[in-house]
C-alpha cells in the first residue's frame, strides 16, 4: 500500500493534522499588551486581511467558553463564522475554534513570550477536521493552508507595525 499522498488525493485519504502551521514575529510591546490586543477579537480587522466585523456575543469577552462572530472574505466571497474561545491566559495565550470546541473545523491560537524589551508573538492555525467546504483534494487543502499562512504573515506584520505606531494605552 502506498502511504504517500499527492495533490490529487481525495478527501477521504487525508489527515487534517497535516494542515497546520505557526508563524512568529517580534513586537515592541509587553506580553500583557499584546495579549490584550489579540484577545480583543473586535480589533482583528486592524491587522487581518480576511476578517472584519468581529464581535463577542452580548456579555461575552476573552474567556474560555465565550462565543463570537466574524465576517470573512476571500476571492470576492463573504461569509460569517461562529467561534468559541478555548484558551485565555492573560499575557500568555489566546485561542479559539471556528465552529466551537465540540465540533470545530480549525483552531487559531496566539502565544506571547517576553523577549528583550518586547514580545515574540506566535500565531498558529490548525485544521481540526476535514470538511468539503474547505476543499476536496490535498491540492485544495495545501492551497488553503498556503493562503492562511500568507494571511497570518500579513497579520503579524500589520500587528507589529500598528504597535510601533500606536501610543500605548
Amino acid at each position: 500500500m502506498n502511504t504517500t499522498t499527492s495533490e490529487h488525493d481525495l478527501f477521504e485519504v487525508l489527515d487534517a493534522s497535516d494542515f497546520s502551521f505557526t508563524r512568529r514575529a517580534w513586537v515592541d510591546a509587553a506580553p500583557a499588551r499584546v495579549y490584550d490586543l489579540v484577545s480583543d477579537v473586535s480589533a482583528i480587522g486592524r491587522w487581518s486581511p480576511n476578517a472584519s466585523d468581529v464581535t463577542f456575543d452580548q456579555g461575552a469577552g476573552p474567556r474560555v467558553g465565550a462565543w463570537f462572530s466574524g465576517r470573512n472574505h476571500k476571492d470576492g466571497r463573504q461569509w460569517t463564522t461562529r467561534s468559541q474561545v478555548v484558551r485565555a491566559e492573560p499575557g500568555a495565550a489566546f485561542a479559539f475554534v471556528v465552529g466551537g470546541a465540540e465540533d470545530g473545523i480549525a483552531q487559531w491560537s496566539w502565544t506571547c513570550s517576553p523577549r528583550g524589551r518586547g514580545t515574540v508573538v506566535e500565531q498558529s492555525w490548525q485544521l481540526l477536521r476535514l470538511d468539503r467546504v474547505l476543499g476536496a483534494t490535498r491540492g485544495d487543502l495545501d492551497s488553503l493552508r498556503d493562503y492562511m499562512t500568507n494571511s497570518v504573515e500579513t497579520t503579524l506584520l500589520a500587528l507589529a507595525q500598528w504597535i510601533a505606531e500606536a501610543p500605548a494605552d
